[in-house]
């Protein structure tokens, strides 16, 4: 059984997310009114995931994650923004969140969201001790383009991660989660130019099977046939870099609206740019826009963090 507990001062708001969680049988749901009364109930009984509003009374959203982020950091937090939180939002992410979900989008992203985050943070607990006598990983990898390939290939990642240069559980997950979005982007809008739109329309039927008819049917495509992921992983004791390269005409980013772009967030559009420049510490594409660069910095904590956690 997968607990998650939902943060929101509104009851019928409560309800709604309750409601789209429940349809998966193995997911038991349990609420808090705001940030505080969660704060005093995780000791207790301690979720998986942890789903809160940003506009709450007495401990909003952000303050909410940093305080999660410092006891519980072991345990990731979607938020779930309305229109006009952008910038709290992205400060949100930078402090501890692993993802985000606009209200207006709930319906189409919240299930998907959890689902993509627990695979993470699951993976995450099972695997953290692995491969700790590691100093250094340098690795290639070429992925044609199935999704199927991406979450094995983060699983092993969140392992290196592990051994050399992040010990903060919430924090790989972030990575992931970032390292996800960007080979995801590669896929859907480098090499198989799937539109916003497209991608938009196939989300508003989650159940039709709508997104994978369309990778595949791309992928059968002449023009897209042959198309490659490239993936340079590079992880030391400083910090990780992933270079991400995909074989797609790439794209004008001088068109490209920023991330606190009101109409973007609400939509959606540049959900993966802002996840990306949101967790990780540095972000950067190439002049042609089909080659991403991530880093992030080394995070270790200090011995008395570890036994206060552990």
């Amino acid at each position: 059984m997968t607990c998650i507990t939902i943060v929101d001062d509104s009851p019928l708001d409560r309800m709604l997310i309750a409601g789209l969680l429940k349809t998966n049988p193995e997911y038991h749901v349990g609420f808090a009114e705001n940030g505080r009364h969660a704060l005093e109930k995780i000791p207790d009984a301690p979720p998986h995931l942890v789903i809160t509003d940003l506009i709450m009374p007495e401990m909003d959203g952000f303050e909410f994650v940093r305080e999660m982020d410092k006891r519980f950091p072991d345990i990731p937090v979607i938020l779930m923004t309305a229109y006009g939180n952008e910038s709290i939002a992205v400060k949100a992410l930078e402090a501890g969140a692993a993802s985000y979900v606009p209200k207006a989008q709930q319906a189409e992203r919240l299930r998907e969201t959890v689902e993509r985050v627990l695979t993470r943070a699951d993976t995450e607990h099972k695997r953290a001790k692995v491969a700790e006598c590691v100093t250094e990983f340098h690795c290639t990898f070429a992925l044609d383009n199935d999704p199927e390939l991406i979450p094995p290939l983060i699983d092993d990642i969140q392992q290196r991660l592990a051994g050399i240069c992040i010990d903060h559980a919430n924090e790989r997950v972030r990575t992931a989660v970032a390292l996800e979005e960007a080979l995801l982007n590669a896929m859907h809008h480098g090499n198989l130019e799937i539109t916003p739109e497209e991608v938009a329309e196939a989300r508003s039927r989650p159940l039709s099977g709508r997104m994978n008819w369309l990778i595949d049917e791309r992928r059968k495509r002449g023009e897209y046939r042959k198309r490659m992921i490239r993936l340079e992983a590079h992880i030391t004791a400083q910090g990780a870099r992933f270079v991400i390269r995909d074989d797609g005409s790439g794209f004008d980013l001088s068109a490209k609206s920023t991330v606190a772009d009101s109409e973007c967030f609400e939509t959606g559009k540049q959900r993966g740019m802002m996840l990306m420049r949101s967790l990780m510490d540095e972000v950067s594409y190439n002049d042609a826009g089909n080659e991403v660069t991530l880093f992030k910095r080394a995070k270790l904590r200090s011995t008395h963090e570890r036994q206060r956690t552990t």
